[in-house]
């Protein structure tokens, strides 16, 4: 799917705004809110959650359906052309309607999806837009909610019948089985755009390098008829490659490769009859080989972070301010990757670490899988389709950017419980991506602190990414016991002939707090913790990376381990830095990108 960009032969029109808001109480499909303007309603900044927008508990802790509505108006001066609205992501599902006819619904609150309006509307004429949106989680979602029990962090009856009967009264709400907020609503931009009626419909770009030469593959996919033409322009606008046809190869001599660190951009321009549009485009290769994640040919090594999309007041939604400044802290801190944990982040994001030069491993929404419940999830849970679709869509979205290094199907999934059956479900996915992407990533699974003995799924990955969190959530205040343990599971990885990764390590630390002596919380513990753990990856050949978990302290549901959210981040919430930061920048700073252990 094309990211909206304007050209001579397309418009975009930003909605985002301020929009009118209403939580559904129970009765907004029977009496058809969306059919007619919404009455007592509030308002509501789109993009952005609409969780922290308003100071009360309703919209904080609203379970189900929320109503936003706007009026549009699509200028005469567009007829002639094709006319698209564009969600780029609505939390968790949606149904749209535009003058009280339903036109769309879309599950999956983390990707993009398209309607055409060029024969639902009237040009120059007002209509009314209406977006239902549900923010329940279950076994049918991803992420995914509990359906039995408690959630991530609830506490359970007791086996005290007094909360048993509590709870049978309690009024429903979520019960995420992951640790970050369940924000919902409208997060990232809607937007409309335009393009003639024979367009320009998918571009497929495939790096490769030969020596210093540059070679691209493309495929462009069009809708009727016309001639095509592929243009490679450098960061001058010269032309250094050109072609004719939907399929063709760009050769570039003497090519700037993208590397981290060092990215080059070229743009793609490609013209089909009156239709045009430019693609970005990074000229480098990735594989591994061995134990070496190789990036144009140079074993790389990971040094940064899982993220979260999240700020205060916005939530989890879109925020270029944020962004940017968040890429200048990673360059800041020496930092050269980030995993997208734990879903597809904002398109931008991506845009941005391709002219920045920040590695990026792409996940799924996938988390929580087959936890929360004592069956088999993988024969139980009904979310595999909807998995399946969130590959496909993410790996379309994403799969033109030389940021994005490696495809990740979950985070966190129980893998040991029912070993056979998450390694039947997982190996279908890894299979299947390998197929979507053109460019044929490697894949990868993150795997949770587990018995990883028994866990067949995760050494069989092109590459191992693991949580683990020894001198935390076990053997929590002893860092002797924690690296011994670390040294311990580190052995068997040696065996498996594969590189690996930490790809979340960390300690909650509450700023501020200090002591002579380190203990759990402080800042002394966090900066000690992560010395300790490095110190034991670098002196392991296989050991490719490390990303601490997390960048910023970050909201969670509430919970009796989480003050004020999680507090692993190397920088608060509001991006000041604690202590460890500057340990971490000492350290990061002298490791080099490429041939670190060469």
């Amino acid at each position: 799917m094309l990211y909206p960009r304007e050209s001579d032969s397309r418009a975009v029109v930003d909605l985002s705004g301020i929009w009118q808001f209403k939580l559904d109480d129970g009765h907004g499909f029977a009496d058809q809110w969306y059919a007619k303007p919404l009455t007592d309603a509030e308002t509501m900044a789109v993009p952005g959650s609409y969780n922290d927008q308003k100071a009360d508990a309703a919209h904080r802790d609203h379970y189900g359906w929320a109503f936003y509505q706007r009026r549009m108006t699509v200028p005469a001066f567009f007829a002639g052309q094709r006319i698209v609205l564009r969600f780029a992501s609505v939390t968790h599902t949606a149904k749209v309607y535009l003058d009280g006819t339903e036109i769309a619904s879309h599950e999956g609150g983390f990707l993009p999806f398209e309607i055409d309006l060029t024969d639902k509307l009237t040009l120059g004429q007002s209509a009314l837009l209406t977006v239902a949106v549900d923010n329940r989680v279950d076994f049918s979602t991803l992420p995914v909610g509990n359906e039995d029990g408690s959630g991530m962090f609830g506490t359970g009856d007791g086996g005290i019948p007094s909360v048993r009967i509590a709870q049978a009264r309690a009024k429903k709400q979520n019960k995420p089985n992951f640790d970050f907020f369940n924000y919902a609503g409208i997060q990232r931009p809607v937007k409309l755009y335009t393009t003639p009626k024979a367009y320009i419909d998918d571009v497929t770009l495939v790096p490769d390098i030969d020596g210093t030469t540059g070679i691209v593959r493309y495929s462009v996919a069009v809708k009727g008829a016309g001639e095509t033409t592929v243009e490679l322009l450098d960061k001058a606008g010269q032309i250094v490659a050109h072609s004719e046809g939907t399929t063709g190869t760009l050769t570039v001599a003497n090519a700037h490769f993208w590397a981290p660190g060092h990215p080059y951009l070229y743009t793609a321009v490609v013209s089909f009859g009156a239709d045009q549009y430019s693609q970005p485009c990074g000229i480098r290769t990735v594989r591994v080989a061995g134990t070496k994640f190789l990036i144009n040919g140079q074993p790389f090594y990971f040094k940064g972070f899982g993220k979260h999309e999240d700020s205060p007041l916005h939530g989890r939604g879109f925020d270029a301010v944020f962004d940017v400044a968040d890429l200048s802290l990673m360059h800041w801190i020496g930092a050269n990757s980030f995993r997208t944990s734990h879903y597809p982040y904002a398109e931008e994001m991506y845009e941005l670490c391709d002219r920045e030069g920040i590695v990026v491993i792409d996940e799924t929404p996938a988390v929580g899988l087959g936890r929360g419940t004592k069956a088999d999830a993988y024969k139980t849970m009904h979310n595999g389709a909807l998995h399946k679709q969130n590959l496909r869509d993410m790996i379309d979205r994403d799969k033109n950017h030389p940021c994005v290094v490696m495809w990740s199907l979950a985070n966190e999934p129980e893998t040991a419980a029912f070993p056979q059956s998450a390694y039947d479900y997982f190996h279908n996915l890894y299979q299947l991506a390998h197929q979507l992407d053109p460019e044929n990533r490697p894949v990868t699974l993150v795997c949770c602190q587990n018995d990883y003995e028994k866990d067949i799924v995760t050494r069989t990955m092109d590459v191992v990414c693991l949580n683990r969190y020894y001198g935390w959530y076990v053997l929590g205040g002893d860092l002797d016991a924690a690296t011994d343990a670390l040294n311990v599971e580190l052995d068997f990885w040696a065996k498996q002939n594969k590189p690996v990764m930490f790809t979340e390590y960390g300690a909650d630390t509450i700023e501020g707090l200090h002591d002579a002596v380190p203990r759990m919380f402080d800042e002394e513990y966090q900066a000690e913790y992560i010395d300790r753990m490095d110190a034991q990856f670098d002196k392991r050949p296989f050991f490719i990376g490390e990303q601490i978990w997390n960048f910023a302290d970050f909201n969670t549901t509430q919970g009796i381990v989480r003050v004020d959210g999680n507090r692993k981040g190397v920088f608060t919430r509001t991006r000041r830095p604690k202590l460890v930061a500057h340990t971490i920048r000492r350290r990061w700073r002298a490791i080099p990108d490429f041939g670190y252990k060469a």
